[in-house]
């Protein structure tokens, strides 16, 4: 596997820090995966999944999104993606799949996005859908209940305390209950993974686990709340397909309840193509689990068959 990096100048003067790998020189290149991560992680998590799929003939590129990793102004930035963030990570986004397209015309492009990235997925789904042949989502969600509660409470802490403090409170609200269901919990994180080791490694990351601004809770509210409103559900185009998948035992997703449900909305929706998996046992981090291994060879052969489409899809898990 080759891998290079570079930085990516966006429509705002932002250098947007990139990850590229890429099979070896002699393979045929299939298609084209873009990634997009969550939050308090880096794209960089994404090297091993990379190295599946570029032995599949896979081209992936990932960035890292403003307030993190090496796309942070600097290290004290981690977790503030500055003024109107979420609207500039979808629209950085949309930039580095414009780039791709012109790297490599013809190609098809697909969309992955975990946790926080699968919900700028959703809205690029409705606001950019013509660059992408098809959407994965993992560590997702479809609607909940309460985000008007949190971004009201984010939006009084802004006023109160200022728009950059780091917010214990907010912190507590999103992730504090995450692991009540994984006791006795050896660290904070017991809910990423099964996998110890995994789990210690995004600890031991200095651009992994940081504490974010008012501001970001505030918008990541609002971005969660404006993606399943009616009238955006309905631009998103049917014939793309989605592959959704997650882990039985993921806080975020309601323990597959909630994935299920963005399941539902989505046959509502009538996408026409549309598969998922929940992986029993399984946590948040569904490329970082004990069975990633499995987890990967089952998006590879999703996108294998999507650049080479057989007479229908395969029936859901």
């Amino acid at each position: 596997m080759q891998e290079y990096t570079f930085q990516m100048l966006d429509s705002d003067e932002v250098n947007v820090f990139v990850y590229r790998w890429a099979p070896e020189e002699e393979m045929p290149i299939k298609g084209i995966v873009q990634v997009a991560h969550g939050m308090s992680e880096t794209a960089k998590r994404y090297k091993e999944l990379a190295e599946c799929l570029t032995n599949h003939g896979f081209i992936i590129y990932a960035n890292d999104h403003r307030g993190h990793g090496k796309t942070a102004f600097d290290q004290g930035m981690l977790g503030d993606g500055g003024p109107d963030a979420f609207k500039w990570m979808v629209k950085d986004m949309g930039e580095l799949g414009k780039f791709i397209q012109q790297e490599h015309p013809g190609l098809p492009i697909f969309l992955l996005g975990h946790s926080m990235g699968s919900f700028l997925t959703q809205k690029v789904m409705y606001t950019g859908p013509d660059l992408y042949a098809g959407y994965i989502l993992t560590g997702s969600n479809g609607k909940r209940s309460l985000l008007k509660f949190g971004q009201l409470l984010a939006q009084l802490q802004s006023l109160i305390q200022g728009k950059q403090r780091r917010s214990f409170l907010l912190n507590a609200v999103v992730f504090g209950g995450f692991n009540r269901s994984f006791r006795p919990a050896a660290t904070p994180f017991d809910w990423l993974s099964r996998d110890e080791q995994e789990v210690r490694k995004f600890i031991d990351d200095p651009l992994c686990g940081s504490l974010c601004t008012a501001r970001f809770y505030q918008g990541f509210f609002e971005l969660l709340m404006e993606i399943h409103l009616p009238h955006h559900l309905a631009d998103i185009p049917k014939d793309k397909p989605v592959y959704i998948f997650s882990g039985g035992n993921d806080p975020v997703g309601m323990y597959g309840k909630g994935v299920l449900n963005l399941v539902e909305m989505y046959k509502e929706l009538g996408i026409r193509d549309l598969e998922y998996r929940i992986y029993p046992e399984g946590r948040h981090e569904m490329l970082h689990e004990i069975n990633r291994k499995e987890v990967e060879e089952h998006v590879a052969d999703w996108l294998l068959r999507h650049v080479t489409p057989s007479p229908s899809p395969s029936p859901s898990v």
